[in-house]
């Protein structure tokens, strides 16, 4: 059977390709997805699907119903894009300014519908229940998957799995990661208020700016010295704003940055060392600081038994050598949110290729991915839809067959 599935995909690929190219010529940015949505909708609808629109907002999840018992899965895909300029010269580039599919969350998107597409001419042969979730504003906290969770995209769900593309290793390779695999990812704003004057009477002001100096040097201090090097962490300063003039001690300064870390106790504790850090940094220079700490998305942690699963569908797929065992990632991905929810994994595809320039790292100008990437997602999602669809007494039957593909 999934002999039969793969061949299908592969005779979509140019259809793939157009949808992919098409989405990348006219990307739109997080939580003002109209078109997109439009598109995808009307896609699975012509497939035959039940089909709901506006999820959660601007999400659209499909449902295809197997002709036989089974569990229910779950496929995600992202489509919004990021506030990018596409640099690239090729005949796809992005046609709306200053906007890109600079993560791959086209590619993800066509594969996905590539996927609703084969398994909706085989849906009789089918164990189970297949959800494709097509997700909004995965790059823009709060994310697309809470409100989408919350409208019922989950309701039913027994698994799910969802893919990245990844520029940084090579088309024809796939990554798993066994537990954590991306990191929460806070942010948070800091506003120092002291007293302005001129520059050359500093002892008559409280100067924020140099307040602010010292406070970035201290924040650096959490990871180093504070949290246990084991648990890994990361604490970026981003941005110090302050003044106008090089003769004016202004009166205020912003800073702002982001936290990455995986140990959800380490997550609490970096976010209370930053208001005690910064209150003690301002107080002792007589200026008051202002902490506004946002949470982001949660670590995306992949689930042993499903992980497992997956590492030995992609080893029949691209064979044992090219199924990598990737190190965490520290960036950040809301599909977390999922797998808080119901037991999952997320994967990763190669999509590097120097030979035409997929060489570039995500959210860059440049970027690119080998479009055959959306070939291996969508195998890998359909291998998934078989062996773990099926309940545990066929489960055997239909590995055997993969093993066979």
């Amino acid at each position: 059977m999934l002999n039969d599935l793969f061949t299908k995909l592969e005779m979509l690929y140019p259809e793939l390709v157009r949808i992919r190219r098409d989405l990348h010529m006219y990307p739109e940015l997080s939580y003002q997805e109209v078109a997109t949505p439009q598109k995808v909708a009307q896609y699975l609808q012509a497939l035959g699907l039940e089909v709901r629109t506006e999820v959660g907002g601007r999400g659209v999840v499909g449902l295809l119903r197997g002709g036989k018992p089974g569990k229910t899965i779950a496929l995600r895909a992202d489509f919004d894009a990021l506030p990018i300029q596409d640099e690239k010269k090729v005949e796809y580039k992005s046609r709306i300014s200053g906007v890109m599919h600079a993560c791959g969350h086209d590619i993800h998107t066509a594969a996905l519908l590539g996927v609703a597409h084969v398994l909706s001419e085989r849906k009789e042969e089918i164990a189970g229940n297949v959800v494709f979730i097509h997700q909004f504003a995965e790059e823009k906290p709060p994310g697309g998957a809470i409100a989408m969770i919350e409208d019922g995209c989950l309701d039913g769900v027994d698994e799910i799995y969802g893919a990245h593309v990844w520029s940084s290793e090579p088309f024809g390779t796939i990554g798993v990661t066994d537990g954590y695999a991306m990191a929460s990812g806070d942010g948070f704003d800091i506003e120092i208020s002291g007293r302005g004057g001129h520059g050359a009477q500093p002892h008559l002001t409280i100067d924020p700016l140099v307040v602010g100096c010292q406070l970035v040097v201290n924040l650096q201090q959490i990871v180093s010295r504070r949290v246990n090097p084991i648990d890994a962490a990361v604490l970026s300063v981003g941005s110090i704003h302050s003044g106008f003039a090089a003769n004016v001690i202004p009166d205020s300064c912003s800073i702002n940055g982001t936290v990455r870390m995986f140990n959800p106790e380490v997550r609490q504790f970096i976010e209370q060392q930053v208001r005690q850090i910064t209150q003690a940094t301002c107080e002792a220079a007589g200026a008051v600081g202002t902490v506004h700490y946002r949470s982001g998305y949660n670590a995306v942690w992949n689930h042993p038994e499903q992980t497992k699963s997956i590492r030995h569908l992609a080893q029949q797929l691209v064979g044992e050598e090219n199924v990598k065992q990737l190190t965490p990632s520290m960036a950040g991905e809301d599909f977390s949110n999922y797998l808080d929810k119901v037991p999952g994994t997320f994967f990763f595809v190669g999509g590097g290729n120097p030979a035409i320039g997929a060489e570039y790292p995500h959210h860059h100008p440049m970027f690119d991915a080998d479009e055959r990437a959306m070939l291996l997602i969508g195998k890998v999602f359909l291998s998934a839809v078989v062996a773990r669809g099926a309940t545990d007494n066929v489960r055997v039957t239909l590995e055997s067959s993969a093993t066979q593909a």
